[in-house]
């Protein structure tokens, strides 16, 4: 306490506040100092930095308890007797305590962030299959049959198979009435999910189901080079009457490339939702004023998976078909897809647990009692 009895609060508030602000400088320079060097930090678990806002909500806290306590003091006793009422205890050593805490405190949740760099680097080998996705894009994929709608359930299905393709190579292929590229085969799985975003049904101006020209387009997306097994997936509701698909299968068959469907609708069927906005406002009909319905053709979609060779899943609300796609796609030949450059990560949180540790053990080891002196004395002997 200082010589009138109380917590010299103006003082400690001051050197407080600007330890503060020196703290929080230095952090934010080694945060871009770190984030910028040739072999950059990075953290595994960077929402626990968020919880370095509690170190000023503690300072202010502390700050407002030493004026409570000051209040409290005043209103007990004459200041000239609180001295010697309550010796011994420095406000000093109380703050200093307060800031070996916090700051270890701070250290601690930096450890818990998980701070890592880069480590050595490996050339990895992928091995891996090539996949092309024949997507219908046609107006009857708008139909609610499946929820939300088919054109959802086949994205869905999409996002699926991105994911767990490891070292495989895709492409995407859109088709309504004609057929074209979405997205040439790579195994940038990060650019298979930009484009996927932008799959919407009426992107292909001549409506249809023109899956033999889709087929077709997919075959000549694969690099006939390469000895992986090479593989075709058609996401359709089968409504094709333009074209033989059929005999697309047979060509892609004979170029020892599998094809695959997946049923999207139902045999019963739904009308095709027209909307102004997210409101429906009606239903799509014939030049006779006759409401659209759109049915699942199982039948043609079964066909030409027999003859590519492949296999028909009819999708549901309850999943996709991709997963049981995948296994026989495991069981295809595999080879050497891309040569990667990987880097992993080694951790450096132990400096700043060693630092943690040892500020909060120090503050918990530190009294409260003792002779009065400056702070900053303490702090630049």
């Amino acid at each position: 306490m200082s010589a009138r009895g109380t917590y010299g609060t103006g003082t400690v508030a001051a050197i407080v506040i600007l330890i503060e602000l020196i703290a929080w400088t230095i952090g934010i320079f080694l945060w871009y100092t770190l984030i910028y060097q040739p072999t950059p930090y990075r953290f595994a678990r960077p929402e626990m930095l968020w919880g370095l806002v509690i170190g000023p909500v503690l300072t202010i806290l502390h700050l407002v308890g030493l004026w409570m306590k000051n209040k409290g003091l005043r209103r007990f006793s004459d200041r000239a007797l609180l001295a010697r009422m309550v010796p011994g205890v420095s406000s000093t050593l109380s703050t200093l305590r307060f800031l070996l805490l916090r700051h270890g405190l701070s250290f601690a949740i930096v450890a818990l962030a998980g701070p890592e760099t880069a480590g050595r680097q490996e050339l990895v080998k992928a091995k891996g299959v090539d996949v092309v996705v024949a997507v219908d894009v046609s107006n009857s994929m708008l139909a609610e049959d499946l929820r939300p709608s088919r054109m959802e359930v086949a994205r869905r299905g999409l996002t699926q198979l991105i994911e767990k393709m490891q070292g495989d190579r895709l492409g995407i292929v859109v088709f309504a009435g004609t057929a074209f590229t979405q997205l040439p085969i790579t195994t940038d799985r990060s650019a298979a999910k930009l484009f996927l975003g932008n799959i919407n049904p009426g992107m292909v101006a001549t409506q249809g189901t023109a899956l033999g020209a889709a087929i077709e387009q997919a075959r000549k997306s694969f690099q006939h080079d390469g000895a992986q097994g090479k593989a075709i997936i058609v996401m359709s509701d089968g409504e094709s009457f333009e074209d033989d698909g059929e005999a697309a299968a047979t060509a892609a068959a004979g170029d020892g490339i599998v094809v695959h469907t997946i049923g999207l609708g139902t045999p019963e069927g739904a009308p095709i939702p027209e909307r102004s906005g997210n409101q429906v406002i009606g239903f799509k009909k014939d030049r006779q004023g006759q409401t659209v319905l759109t049915k699942l053709n199982e039948d043609m979609l079964r066909r030409v998976a027999r003859a590519g060779n492949g296999e028909y899943i009819r999708a549901t609300n309850a999943g996709t078909g991709i997963t049981e796609l995948m296994t026989r796609l495991r069981g295809m030949t595999q080879a050497e897809t891309g040569t990667y450059r990987y880097a992993g990560h080694e951790d450096r949180y132990q400096l700043f647990l060693v630092v943690a540790c040892a500020l909060i053990f120090a503050g918990l080891l530190m009294g409260e009692r003792g002779p009065e002196r400056p702070l900053w004395k303490i702090l630049l002997p």
